[in-house]
Order: structure tokens, then C-alpha cells, then sequence
């Protein structure tokens, strides 16, 4: 029993000596808050200058980097837009040149069937193009008036009921490109 005593007394003498320890270190850096080499107000002001200093100079770099990538993303941006019209233009030219051979041959053609033979190779080679390039056109006639694909010029008097509401003439033809309208067909709706 005694040498639990002793164990006991053993660990209250070192509880006791942690608890002076720990009074000693506070009021020790009580006075060392107090002393020249405890952090001021200056150093404070300096360290939160030089943080401000490297956070602005972040901001600007990677300020001037976002500019600079808009920048690049326009000027490709343009050079796809000219490079895709210039493809465009070239199948566009062989068009213009089977013109200039059809007003050749109109200027000594006796033959009608000829030149309408001629003009409707043209016509078909125009239509191939557009295909090539994603343009269809919006079918309109029969359809009912939907003002959402159609440009409604006038409407006409109808007798017939099925007609009230319905395309009875396309004006002008309407085209597509990858599911958006590019032109709307004018077209007379019957009332």
C-alpha cells in the first residue's frame, strides 16, 4: 500500500511542477510580447505590403495573359471565318465560269433546247453546291402557316375550309443551314 502512496505523491509532485512550468512560460511571453524583439506594427504593415505587392502582381500577369489569349482566339477565329469563305468563294468561281461559258454560247446559239439544256446543268450544279455545304431548302407549299419558319408577305381569300391557314403560293424560297433558318421562304397564306 505504501508504494501506491509513494506513486501517488511521485505524480502530484510533477503535476505540480507542470503547473509552475506552464505559469512561468505565460508570464513569460507576457513580457517577451513586450520586448524589441516581438513582432510591431511596422513589421505587420511590411508583411501585409509585401503579400499586397505579390497578389497585385499576380493579378496583373495573369490579367495581361487572359488579354493575350483573347487576342490569339479572335485572330484564329477570323482566319477560320476567311479561310471557310475563301472555299466557299473557289466553288463559287466554277459556277461564275460555266455562266460565262453559257453567255458565250447564247451569243451564237440557234438551238433553244441547247441553251435550256445548258441553264439547267447550271441550275443543278448550283443545288449540288448548297448540298455540299449544308443548305436545304424549307419545303412550304401545303404546309400549314407556321410564323416560326415562314415570312407571311399576304394572305389571300379562300373558299375551301382545308386551304384557311394553309401556304398556297411560296414567293421566295426559304433555305436551312444545320437546322437554322438562313433565309425564310415568303409565302402567301390563304385566309
Amino acid at each position: 500500500m505504501m508504494q501506491n502512496n509513494d506513486k501517488h505523491t511521485h505524480f502530484e509532485e510533477q503535476n505540480e511542477e507542470i503547473d509552475n512550468a506552464a505559469e512561468n512560460f505565460d508570464s513569460t511571453e507576457n513580457d517577451n510580447l513586450t520586448d524589441e524583439n516581438a513582432p510591431t506594427e511596422k513589421n505587420d504593415a511590411d508583411t501585409l505590403q509585401e503579400k499586397y505587392d505579390k497578389l497585385n502582381d499576380n493579378y496583373l500577369r495573369l490579367n495581361a495573359e487572359f488579354d493575350n489569349y483573347r487576342k490569339r482566339t479572335m485572330k484564329e477565329k477570323a482566319d477560320i471565318i476567311k479561310s471557310g469563305g475563301e472555299r466557299v468563294l473557289l466553288d463559287v468561281i466554277s459556277l461564275v465560269d460555266d455562266f460565262e461559258r453559257a453567255q458565250v454560247a447564247l451569243q451564237g446559239a440557234e438551238n433553244k433546247e441547247a441553251i435550256l439544256e445548258g441553264l439547267e446543268l447550271i441550275h443543278q450544279k448550283f443545288e449540288n453546291f448548297l448540298k455540299q455545304h449544308g443548305v436545304k431548302e424549307i419545303e412550304a407549299m401545303g404546309l400549314p402557316f407556321d410564323p416560326d419558319r415562314f415570312e407571311a408577305i399576304t394572305t389571300i381569300p379562300v373558299e375551301e375550309e382545308s386551304k384557311k391557314g394553309v401556304v398556297i403560293d411560296c414567293v421566295q424560297k426559304g433555305y436551312e443551314m444545320s437546322d437554322k433558318i438562313i433565309r425564310f421562304p415568303k409565302v402567301i397564306v390563304g385566309e
